[in-house]
């Protein structure tokens, strides 16, 4: 008798909790559908909401990525933000468009910073633990996405060169 109250009281707080639950989903829901609220992610962190308050108090900034096909979107980054900082912020806001537009795809960002590299005032950002206030980078700035290829020795980037495909094998005469 006393193991079936017990059953009881667990369903009944399974049930609480599952309320409680679409209760809090659909008031998230509304609140990230109104239009002050637009520049907040569908699926916010903690250190996106963060970022957000921290743009609005001044100690963040807003910077406009223009992709080589010419479309351009924005991130909020904090002050202090480094260059590694902003490219995983490139990553999940491309990955997260790409979610939501097109499903399931995925980007090979390995091959993205192997052959792109991001440029300001006609520098590029190479070094991945400089500040991006290093650059002169400030509020909205824009940053866009310039080729180039990294080379294996130094695995540093350098001018793109033609690929040749045959470039191991001696010719014979």
């Amino acid at each position: 008798m006393e193991s079936s109250r017990r059953e009881d009281n667990a369903g009944e707080y399974n049930r609480d909790l599952n309320v409680k639950k679409a209760r809090l989903n659909s008031t998230l829901a509304a609140l990230l559908d109104d239009p002050i609220l637009s520049d907040v992610p569908k699926n916010p962190t903690l250190s996106d909401v963060d970022t957000l308050f921290s743009l609005e108090l001044g100690s963040g900034m807003r910077v406009s990525v223009l992709k080589l096909d010419g479309s351009a979107f924005d991130l909020a980054v904090l002050n202090t933000a480094t260059v590694k900082d902003f490219k995983l912020a490139i990553k999940k806001k491309v990955n997260d468009q790409e979610q939501s537009q097109m499903g399931h795809r995925h980007i090979s960002w390995k091959h993205v910073w192997a052959n792109f590299c991001l440029s300001f005032n006609k520098e590029k950002l190479l070094d991945e633990n400089s500040a991006l206030q290093d650059f002169g980078i400030r509020n909205n700035s824009q940053v866009h996405f310039v080729p180039h290829v990294m080379s294996r020795g130094s695995q540093r980037h350098s001018k793109r060169r033609k690929h040749h495909f045959f470039h191991g094998l001696n010719r014979r005469t």
